[in-house]
């Protein structure tokens, strides 16, 4: 259950709280379902794990019970018997609860565009920037681009 950048792993266990009632149509399940997704940092790429719960309300009806309203046969969920699957109703809970787009903490400042630092580690990163249709011109006053004391005299 997951997204490209973040989602509940595999085996990883998952707190379901559910009621099931019987109605006319079927059984109705309501509930939570909730567990721990991990995933990376969209600005950093830093690991990063969040809680994510998720609502659930499906109705399974009983074979050829099925309510007049919906005529679309892939919204309509079935019992087998006296069995109810509920992994595709966890999975469509859970994967639109994960965050579009995760970050490790709001403020998370991203990687360098430059040199790809991670811009957290070192707040004062930077780099000088040349114009460059000034840089044939930086060599002519020195390396520092300031005058010297024999150049101000002139």
């Amino acid at each position: 259950m997951a997204t490209d950048v973040i989602g509940v792993a595999d085996g990883s266990p998952l707190r379901v709280d559910l009621r099931l009632e019987s109605v006319m149509e079927g059984v109705l399940v309501t509930g939570t379902v909730a567990g721990r997704a991990t995933g990376e940092c969209i600005r950093c790429l830093t690991d990063l794990e969040q809680d994510v719960e998720a609502d659930v309300m499906e109705l399974f009806t009983y074979p050829g019970k099925r309510p007049e309203q919906d005529e679309d046969e892939d919204d309509v969920r079935e019992l087998e018997g006296d069995l109810i699957d509920l992994e595709p109703v966890v999975r469509d809970a859970v994967v639109p609860a994960l965050p579009f787009q995760p970050v490790c903490r709001e403020d998370c400042p991203g990687l360098c565009s430059e040199c790809g630092a991670r811009l957290a580690d070192d707040p004062g990163h930077h780099h000088d920037a040349v114009d460059p249709r000034w840089a044939a011109l930086q060599g002519l006053t020195g390396s520092t681009g300031r005058p010297t004391d024999d150049e101000e005299e002139n």
